[in-house]
C-alpha cells in the first residue's frame, strides 16, 4: 500500500508544484517568453483556461490556477484517504487539502531557491532558468539584502531565507500534524 501511496503522492505533488509555479510566475510578473514559463503555461493551460471562464481574475490575482492547486491537492488526499484508510470524510478532506496546498507552496519556494543557489555557482553565463529564478525569488531576498548586504562578496540571503522557510516548515508541521 506504502509504494501506491508514494506514487500517486508523488504525481499529485509534481503538478500541483506546476499549478503553483504558474500562479507565482503570474505573481511575479515574470517573464512568460522564456522556456520554462513557457513549458508551464502549456501543462497548465488545458486545466486552467476552462477554470478562467468561470473564475475570473482578482486584482491581477490568477484565482483559477489557485482553485486548480486546492482541486488537485483535494484530489489527492482523497485518493490517499481512501486507498489508506478505505473511507472518506470530506471535512477532513478539505481541511488537508488546504494544508496540503501551503506545505506544496512552501516546498516548491525551497526548491526553487536550491535550485537558484546551484545554478549560480555553475552557470556559465546567461541561462533562461536561472533568469526565471531570479525574477521569482528577488522579491523575496531583496528585504533580507537590505538588512544582511553581501559580505566580502558573498550574498547570504538566499541561506537566510532557506533557513526560514525551514523554520516555518517545522512550525507548520508542529502547528497541523
Amino acid at each position: 500500500m506504502n509504494a501506491f501511496k508514494f506514487l500517486i503522492e508523488i504525481a499529485f505533488d509534481l503538478f500541483l508544484m506546476v499549478v503553483l509555479l504558474r500562479f507565482w510566475l503570474q505573481l511575479a510578473k515574470a517573464d512568460f517568453y522564456n522556456p520554462l514559463s513557457q513549458f508551464i503555461v502549456k501543462a497548465t493551460s488545458p486545466l486552467v483556461n476552462p477554470l478562467r471562464k468561470i473564475i475570473p481574475g482578482f486584482a491581477g490575482i490568477d484565482v483559477a490556477s489557485l482553485v486548480l492547486g486546492f482541486i488537485i491537492a483535494f484530489a489527492k488526499v482523497s485518493i490517499v484517504m481512501l486507498i489508506i484508510y478505505s473511507a472518506w470524510d470530506p471535512i477532513s478532506a478539505l481541511i488537508n487539502s488546504g494544508i496540503t496546498l501551503v506545505k506544496e507552496a512552501i516546498n516548491l519556494v525551497f526548491w526553487i531557491l536550491i535550485i537558484r543557489a546551484i545554478l549560480s555557482w555553475i552557470s556559465q553565463g546567461h541561462n533562461p532558468m536561472e533568469a526565471v529564478f531570479h525574477q521569482l525569488t528577488e522579491p523575496m531576498l531583496k528585504p533580507i539584502r537590505k538588512i544582511i548586504p553581501p559580505i566580502g562578496g558573498l550574498d547570504l540571503s538566499v541561506l537566510v531565507l532557506i533557513i526560514s522557510i525551514q523554520f516555518i516548515q517545522i512550525l507548520f508541521m508542529d502547528l497541523f500534524n
